[in-house]
């Protein structure tokens, strides 16, 4: 039987409680290749049960956490051009030069 909105609502929330009740403090923080841990950077961290951290090589203290689930949503997204920004000023794009 498929779950109900009010069912999925809750899950997704205890998914989110558990989450971040996770002690991460011995996690392993990786960048991209070829960038050095003290550069600006994005960090992520692999969790149990395919669960990721993500942070900012400049803040340590604000640790964002995605289930599975949405890590993939974000990466399949990323790949298919959801988060590009059009060039401006503020982004280094064509309308600054």
């Amino acid at each position: 039987m498929a779950e109900t909105e009010e069912e999925i609502k809750a899950r997704k929330e205890r998914e989110r409680d558990e989450l971040y009740a996770l002690d991460i403090s011995g996690v392993e923080w990786q960048g991209a290749p070829g960038t050095s841990p003290d550069e600006e950077r994005v960090e992520i961290a692999y969790l149990p049960d395919g669960a990721v951290a993500m942070r900012s090589s400049l803040d340590h203290d604000t640790v964002l956490r995605y289930t599975e689930a949405e890590w993939r949503a974000f990466v399949l997204g990323a790949r298919d051009g959801e988060f590009d920004l059009e060039p401006t000023e503020r982004n280094g794009g064509l309308a600054a030069q």
